[in-house]
């Protein structure tokens, strides 16, 4: 993607609101529109994808909560963020299953350890969810044993849960996880994935459940059973698995392009791109001078959200770092300021409590954001 010229930028050193203002070519966004996604809930306060996690989130503000779907051997959808599971639960201290640790070729890669496709939803609720990232976020730690494993039938009624408890609707923000990989050992996730939408009643266009994925393949499997919003994720490097898997050369490079969003507007509502792609990083950690990307995705009518932001020194940009611990917490809200200036329209992020305090510094923080056309009432039961 193209950078807007460093000229036109006395640039974020440090970032600030009015640095990224003034580099936007767009008008000045109404910030009080944008949606905080809660990145596996609320990661940076509890182990992620539990409970805990995902009602705190909202707490906090989140609009969306993210779920990452995986099967189990039984095919029933549960919430992990990978389907190897030795740091999200306690299995590797579990000797009743010690034999299954196993290593498995995952998109290309040899990965070792427990995988959920090799254990019955029963199995898997035996097993407790821990911290993920126990050396940065050592206080999660406390919570540690205490959650189970959710299914995504369990994360949609909890946030209807939630919608009932704050007056407002909680959306679902649920991601194929390596549906290339699955579908090929017979646990497709698309098939019950729709299936669970359905029975729920959410199948219509401002559905609060919005799908991605970074596999176009699996987004257009699903829009040809479901009318859900979808959300096209984007890496830094490299394609998505199922186009290597097809032997298509696209790369993301390729499809952040003018013309590879214009492809994407053609099956999905959002693009999720990773915050280094609107702001790059010089090579010594400095930001660097925006790229056209969140202009260039409005133009092709697109929404972007951009992931994913966290508090700690070493998730930040050179010079909003505080202090010389990397766990420490720096300067986050200069850099959701200088998001939200590009004209971003959704945050992906570990603190929830921190996006929506930027997100309040400039108007008031919407009481409903989800997809176009929302009605701002509760998901009624039974409807297609």
């Amino acid at each position: 993607m193209r950078k807007i010229a460093a000229t036109t930028l006395a640039i974020l050193t440090p970032l600030t609101g009015a640095g990224a203002a003034s580099a936007a070519a767009e008008p000045a966004p109404d910030r009080s529109q944008v949606v905080i996604v809660g990145h596996r809930g609320s990661a940076g306060h509890r182990p992620e994808h539990t409970q805990g996690s995902y009602e705190l989130a909202v707490a906090m503000g989140a609009d969306w909560i993210e779920p990452d779907l995986v099967p189990t051997k039984d095919h029933v959808l549960v919430v992990r963020h990978e389907n190897e599971i030795s740091g999200t639960t306690d299995v590797s201290l579990r000797p009743e299953f010690a034999a299954r640790k196993t290593t498995k070729v995952i998109d290309g890669r040899n990965v070792t350890g427990w995988f959920t496709e090799d254990f019955t939803l029963t199995e898997l609720k035996t097993l407790r969810a821990v911290e993920r990232l126990p050396a940065i976020r050592q206080r999660n730690t406390v919570y540690n044993g205490y959650y189970q494993v959710l299914t995504f039938q369990e994360v949609l009624d909890l946030a209807k849960r939630l919608s009932r408890q704050y007056g407002k609707q909680v959306g679902v923000f649920p991601e194929t996880k390596h549906p290339t990989y699955f579908r090929s050992i017979g646990l497709p996730l698309e098939e019950p994935l729709i299936e669970t939408v359905r029975r729920g009643g959410l199948n219509r266009p401002n559905s609060p459940v919005v799908l991605q994925s970074f596999e176009p393949s699996s987004l257009k499997r699903v829009a040809k059973e479901l009318r859900v919003p979808l959300w096209q994720a984007l890496g830094t490097t490299g394609q998505p698995y199922d186009l290597t898997a097809a032997g298509d050369p696209t790369t993301y490079a390729d499809m952040m392009k003018p013309e590879g969003l214009a492809k994407i507007a053609r099956y999905a509502k959002w693009i999720g791109p990773d915050k280094s792609s609107a702001i790059p990083l010089n090579p010594d950690g400095s930001s660097g001078a925006p790229t056209t990307l969140v202009s260039d995705a409005h133009k092709a009518g697109l929404k972007i959200g951009v992931y994913t932001f966290r508090s700690e020194n070493q998730y930040l940009p050179l010079q909003l770092r505080r202090g010389q611990v990397p766990t420490d917490h720096g300067d986050a809200l200069a850099e959701y300021r200088a998001h939200l200036d590009l004209g971003v329209d959704a945050f992906v992020t570990d603190y929830p409590d921190t996006a929506a305090l930027a997100r309040a510094e400039q108007g008031k923080p919407r009481e409903h954001v989800l997809p176009e056309q929302f009605d701002n009432g509760l998901p009624e039961e039974g409807r297609d």
